[in-house]
């Protein structure tokens, strides 16, 4: 029984532990807390986007990803929201999650907004837990001023040269079915 308590508790604090990760990814990417960022990710990290144009593995890797990013985006509000945390029953230091977000920020001088969600895995390092790896969905990504007239629209990825289908919820397998059955 005392194990099990002591089991049971170790899991709310990596929970915890966890949440706050996510929390200060958050403020150190607004802050430009380059040495912040860096420190939330394993050695062997991978950051990617759904659509492809992100796709780093290494910390290097990733924060030069970081630095290209940054070199596009000014200044900008990310928020974190619901986020569901589980863990890998045969490895205490392995976790995983699915974070949804949203963002207000500048992006090549224009004022854009975003939904986004994060799937991610998490491991335990010297005691303390990283981001093994990120993907990075939207379900928009346009400019403020685009918002009321895109939000309908299927191809509503808006931060590139061209208009790109969302990531989701249209491309879920679990919304086709949905649909299919209407």
């Amino acid at each position: 029984m005392q194990a099990d308590f002591e089991r049971r508790l170790q899991r709310l604090e990596d929970r915890e532990e966890i949440r706050a990760l996510a929390a200060r990814y958050t403020f150190m990417v607004d802050d430009r807390d380059i040495a912040g960022i860096e420190a939330l990710f394993a050695p062997d990290a991978r950051f990617r986007s759904k659509d492809g144009v992100m796709d780093a593995k290494g910390r290097s890797a990733v924060m030069a990803q970081f630095d290209q990013r940054f070199a596009a985006l000014g200044h900008g509000a990310h928020y974190s929201h619901d986020h569901v945390i589980w863990f890998d029953d045969r490895d205490p230091d392995k976790a995983f999650g699915r974070l949804s977000s949203h963002a207000e920020l500048v992006r090549n001088g224009a004022p854009m907004v975003a939904a986004l969600r994060y799937a991610d895995e998490y491991a335990r390092i010297d005691g303390r837990w990283a981001f093994a790896e990120r993907l990075l969905s939207f379900f928009y990504y346009l400019r403020a001023d685009d918002y009321a007239a895109s939000f309908g629209a299927l191809r509503r990825v808006k931060a590139y040269d061209r208009p790109q289908e969302a990531d989701y919820p249209e491309a879920l397998e679990s919304w086709r079915r949905y649909r299919e059955g209407a």
